[in-house]
């Protein structure tokens, strides 16, 4: 990468990282854009985590090259330090002591004054809904209030660039939510933020781009309707008015489309795979499918087209889902913290 882009947050090629035998990260090559949320999407073991550590120079590259905000992350590593916050998969605060405590601390290490420090502490527990919380203990914080004034803590100082790793894992629905919000503000500020998961639907609610990893290499990226274009395949929904003809649907609509057939938990409802995914020739399948049913006597109440899911954009492009992992891939994850 011998010209690099400023425009761009990140920007790599060929990124390695090795540990012993395993390359953890394996000709990594990404282009994020400035004020954006870029998502890293895969599962555990990936090769994740040991990215962002190399992007935020917590660990040396063994191979190609990364620049963020065009200063080299090796060469440059104080000015990229001075760009970046990290908040990684476990709470970095200390449990010990308060929420209000805690802010305080680490806005007096960044060298903010004592009034300075406590006021932005304030500020960020009011904007995260902590503030009843503020003179707890964290260590008596539920598992989404813990996320919530981790990531505070990651921007008492404004970051240009925030890496979240795993920001919502083990977290119920109602917690991912309110640190779904959290990214969607600190995004408007005008931070950028590299996101990495293996929960896709976080991936489709969050991410304007996607780089799907797997085995440390980049094997897909693009727009969500990029990526779910790319698999071929969308789905024609159905809803028949009876749902003693539904078995006589699942059979025409196997010999029409030559497709797996779906049968959804609604007993007048099933869902075909389409062999193309958006545009005319989608519709051309949903239709020729549609005209079969009503030749054959089967009423069909409603219908519409879909793209693919992230799941199964995931699925046609690894051959296992983001919760399917190997051994070596499991033992990756390890290696990579002991290794940090």
């Amino acid at each position: 990468m011998s010209q690099h882009t400023p425009a761009l947050a990140i920007e790599t090629a060929g990124l390695v990282k090795t540990f012993g035998e395993t390359r953890a990260v394996d000709g990594v090559d990404l282009a994020v854009p400035a004020g954006t949320v870029y998502g890293v999407l895969g599962p555990n073991g990936a090769g994740k985590t040991t990215t962002v550590k190399m992007l935020a120079t917590l660990l040396r590259p063994d191979g190609g090259e990364a620049h963020v905000f065009g200063h080299d992350v090796v060469r440059e590593a104080d000015e990229v330090r001075g760009r970046v916050s990290l908040t990684g998969q476990y709470a970095s605060v200390d449990e010990d002591l308060t929420g209000t405590e805690n802010l305080v601390l680490l806005g007096r290490l960044l060298g903010h004054s004592k009034q300075a420090a406590r006021r932005r502490s304030e500020q960020l527990l009011e904007a995260f809904g902590l503030s009843e919380a503020a003179a707890k203990q964290v260590k008596h914080y539920s598992g989404g209030m813990r996320r919530r004034i981790d990531i505070a803590a990651s921007i008492l100082n404004t970051p240009d660039l925030l890496f979240l790793d795993e920001p919502t894992t083990g977290l119920d629905p109602r917690s991912r939510n309110q640190v779904w919000d959290i990214v969607r503000a600190v995004v408007a500020q005008g931070t950028t933020v590299l996101l990495t998961t293996q929960y896709l639907d976080e991936a489709d609610q969050l991410a304007s781009r996607i780089a799907v990893i797997d085995h440390g290499k980049v094997i897909a990226e693009g727009t969500k309707g990029e990526l779910k274009a790319s698999v071929g395949a969308g789905s024609v929904h159905l809803r028949l008015r009876d749902p003693g003809q539904r078995p006589d649907a699942e059979r025409v609509l196997r010999a029409t489309l030559d497709a797996d057939v779906q049968l959804e938990p609604d007993p007048v409802a099933l869902t075909a795979r389409l062999s193309s995914a958006t545009g005319d020739s989608a519709a051309e399948e949903a239709s020729r499918a549609l005209a079969e049913l009503a030749r054959t006597g089967i009423t069909v109440d409603n219908f519409s087209l879909g793209q693919p899911s992230l799941d199964e954009v995931f699925l046609a492009l690894t051959g296992h889902d983001t919760g399917q992992d190997s051994g070596q891939d499991l033992g990756r994850d390890s290696k990579d913290e002991v290794a940090a």
